[in-house]
């Protein structure tokens, strides 16, 4: 069988004088993850319904009055075209897809991407928050030279695409073992005796660390740079879930998301084709790669003799990975992680963070005022008090075990 082409997009995203495009290509996973299309202003474009009584499904008509450009697009590419407002990333995009019709079309959102790159309809906004303070300051030299720095590292990728002969004999050879109810029950049995351990560990946070010899800080900052292997193993799960279900894993590799932030990724949107159940399954058993290795690490800590490096060492790990596990599933903490895509996924709201945070902002500011129904308001409520309390007790814990251990 040949192996699937590498999908990238070639976006036109227009330049600083707003005079001119340039060609710009993403890689597949980095655009879901990072891309946010923005259509032109509605002032440079016309969109009108185009009927016939031969098709049952409509067809519409775009025009950019700067260029004249007219396209014609499908219903499906209709309702793409509506999601590009420069805050729905394409990861987005693609859910609501799913959600709307019920199946995952690999070529309609690259297609209409092209479409709309030839007729000038469409801009990109930045990637980050990081970014866009960056592109508003760009009269600086400073500021250009991070940029400059960040397209570069943006522009790091190692990947493969003929990944699904590994990942299957990966899973023939053993993967499979983990999604019997055996592996199940043993995660959780783990689970409990690592949370046992880590309860006896907690009762003196600074006897638990300071086999780091009083670099603590240094030793913690240590094991977050170690953590950063079981970040590939989480990739590797989610990869044989994906062959599990007998989809197609697409890609893997390594690259830096938001141009700074180093990380593996793997391409498995192949499981959009499965059930939900699959996706959930894909989405679940990823993280816990964490919870496992946590368990280990802190049983491994409790029974190290008190003070030694190897207990400082285990116990330092196992609250890396069990945080983890926390960002990676917990919904409620704008973090766009596997829990949060459950989440959606039930709700059927991919948008809900976006909405959520911009119904808030309007709350607070007044201005642009974001109205839904009752029970639309009370979810974006719920989810803005949620994420905030998290984060606030996120950081607090984190500062608590930071001060424990080096007083």
């Amino acid at each position: 069988m040949q192996r699937p082409t590498p999908a990238k997009f070639e976006l036109l995203v227009r330049r600083d004088d707003e005079e001119g495009f340039e060609l710009r290509q993403v890689a597949s996973v980095t655009g879901y993850l990072n891309s946010r299309p923005r259509r032109i202003e509605p002032d440079a474009y016309e969109i009108s319904e185009l009927r016939s009584r031969v098709a049952v499904a409509p067809g519409f008509i775009l025009k950019n009055k700067t260029t004249d450009r007219f396209l014609l697009l499908s219903e499906p590419e209709r309702f793409l075209w509506d999601q590009m407002d420069g805050a729905t990333s394409l990861q987005e995009i693609a859910t609501a897809y799913v959600l709307k019709y019920g199946e995952f079309d690999f070529e309609i959102i690259p297609s209409l991407l092209r479409k709309l790159q030839r007729a000038q309809l469409l801009t990109f906004e930045p990637r980050s928050r990081l970014r866009a303070v960056l592109a508003r300051n760009r009269g600086r030299a400073v500021v250009k030279a991070i940029e400059l720095v960040l397209t570069g590292l943006e522009r790091i990728r190692i990947s493969t695409y003929n990944v699904q002969g590994f990942f299957q004999a990966l899973y023939r050879f053993g993967g499979f073992l983990l999604f019997t109810p055996i592996a199940a029950i043993a995660c959780a049995v783990l689970a409990v005796a690592g949370a046992a351990a880590a309860l006896v560990l907690f009762r003196d946070v600074h006897d638990m660390l300071e086999g780091f010899g009083g670099h603590a800080l240094r030793g913690v900052l240590t094991v977050k740079l170690l953590f950063f292997a079981s970040v590939a193993l989480h990739q590797f799960v989610h990869g044989l879930a994906c062959i599990h279900y007998r989809r197609r894993v697409r890609e893997f590799g390594f690259t830096f998301l938001h141009g700074f932030v180093p990380t593996f990724y793997i391409d498995v949107t192949d499981i959009f084709m499965a059930s939900r159940r699959a996706r959930v399954v894909t989405a679940v058993t990823g993280a816990l790669v964490h919870l496992a290795l946590g368990a280990v690490a802190f049983i491994v800590a409790a029974q190290a003799p008190t003070g030694s490096f190897t207990q400082a060492f285990a116990a330092a790990s196992g609250i890396i990975q069990w945080q983890a596990l926390v960002v990676a599933l917990y919904p409620f903490c704008f973090i766009e992680m596997d829990g949060y895509h459950i989440l959606v996924d039930v709700l059927g709201v991919p948008t809900l963070k976006h909405d959520a945070i911009g119904y808030a902002k309007s709350l607070l500011t007044g201005v642009g005022r974001i109205l839904g129904e009752g029970r639309e308001e009370l979810l974006w409520i719920a989810y803005v008090v949620l994420s905030t309390i998290s984060v606030a007790a996120f950081i607090a814990f984190n500062a608590w075990i930071i001060f424990s251990a080096t007083h």
